[in-house]
């Protein structure tokens, strides 16, 4: 349906005000350590978070989120999970602040029954739970928030490293299947099969708060 396109498309712009252009997730970190230098570098970064870091165990939560849209109880355990399996400080303040904001800014598109979210709300579960309980569909939710958050992260490299504008649209182009293959595995996937192998990624969130001058939050 195009009004579930619509909201999707606005939801996850990066004009819609959650504030996730201040934010990096570590790769600030891993481009100050001079281990994201170059398009080549920057791609296998983001990759490495797609496919095996914080963005899997997100889109699940996610996912779940969506189906457990209706269930106050459930959306608080799955918003407690969410914030127990954040590696640093840092993270943790990213996922709460820009979800909260989400569920402030959304606000504007009220749904039929009532919903009520954990407070605090961590991101993924306010656009999980707002999504389902707007009828939108799961597999769509996923590709646009899994979409949104790579180019995110693009963004932060094309400014940073930087690699530019032609190298940043040639890594999102290039992890499009992979996007597509995360958001089919993580559709009906199991808590259970929530696990992280980015420690690269999870140090460097540690780390953040070190760095002698900052451009971004974490």
């Amino acid at each position: 349906m195009s009004a579930d396109l619509q909201k999707l498309l606005t939801w996850l712009s990066p004009a819609f005000p959650v504030g996730a252009f201040a934010w990096s997730a570590g790769l600030e970190t891993a481009i100050v350590q001079g281990k994201v230098t170059d398009r080549a570098t920057a791609e296998n970064w983001i990759a490495g978070t797609l496919n095996h870091g914080g963005l899997r165990t997100d889109a699940i939560l996610l996912a779940h989120a969506h189906s457990g849209h209706k269930e106050r109880q459930k959306l608080a355990e799955l918003a407690d999970l969410c914030l127990a399996l954040t590696p640093a400080r840092e993270r943790h303040a990213e996922t709460v602040l820009t979800g909260n904001a989400f569920v402030l800014a959304s606000a504007a598109w009220p749904t039929e029954a009532p919903l009520t979210l954990p407070k605090p709300c961590p991101y993924p579960i306010a656009v999980g739970a707002l999504a389902g309980a707007h009828g939108i569909d799961r597999h769509d939710t996923l590709i646009a928030f899994i979409t949104a958050t790579v180019h995110s992260q693009v963004s932060v490299a094309v400014r940073l490293v930087p690699i530019g504008q032609s190298d940043g649209l040639a890594i999102m182009a290039g992890l499009e299947p992979q996007v597509a293959d995360l958001a089919a595995l993580c559709l009906n996937a199991a808590l259970d099969a929530i696990g992280s192998v980015a420690y690269g990624a999870d140090i460097a969130q540690m780390q953040h708060e070190t760095l002698p001058t900052r451009i971004f939050r974490s």
